[in-house]
């Protein structure tokens, strides 16, 4: 109840948009950890799922506040176009590996993985932390392109436009790749 009532005071405190901290082009933070999927726990690395094709991390304050829940809705829905265009997602939060194992059931519908980031490591290492609340993650999400490099980034509290968001970035990254 607690983080649910940060997270409401962090959305009317915060501006809804804001420029990313990693930069287009820069090297995406590699990272491994315990997340889950479908209520199982498993490990996690990103550079094995970017041997697939890209990879949208997406990262949010907090599994079961209504925001978190709505994105990652949001996101199990989509699944099949994101799956079409060869792309996987995975969610990060500070929150428990217990807690998403079973929002990983619940909310992700088991469609992709929720990582666990207690430590807040990986958090602070795509600058994701939320700068009211540095407890939370902020709601950002990423486009990892397969050559490990950040090729898109949207911030915003609202998480409405994410997942429309990460599939035009992905087709615009398939589209660039195949005009080289």
């Amino acid at each position: 109840m607690i983080r649910y009532l940060g997270c409401l005071v962090a959305l009317f405190a915060l501006p809804l948009t804001a420029a990313a901290a990693l930069d287009v082009g820069e090297r995406a933070p590699d990272f491994s950890m315990q997340a889950a999927l479908g209520g199982k726990v498993y490990p996690y690395s990103l550079a094995e799922s970017l041997k697939k094709g890209p990879v949208v991390v997406y990262f949010f304050p907090a599994a079961y506040s209504q925001g978190c829940s709505a994105e990652a809705h949001r996101f199990a829905e989509a699944m099949p176009e994101f799956e079409a265009l060869g792309a996987s997602v995975v969610g990060v939060s500070a929150d428990d590996i217990g807690t998403l194992t079973k929002f990983s059931l619940q909310s992700c519908q088991s469609r992709f993985p929720v990582a666990s980031d207690e430590a807040l490591t990986v958090i602070k290492a795509y600058d994701a932390v939320m700068q009211t609340r540095p407890e939370y993650a902020n709601r950002i999400s990423y486009v990892v392109g397969p050559d490990g490099t950040i090729a898109y980034s949207y911030m915003s509290l609202n998480p409405d436009k994410h997942v429309e968001k990460m599939l035009n970035a992905i087709k615009g990254l398939l589209a660039e790749g195949q005009k080289k």
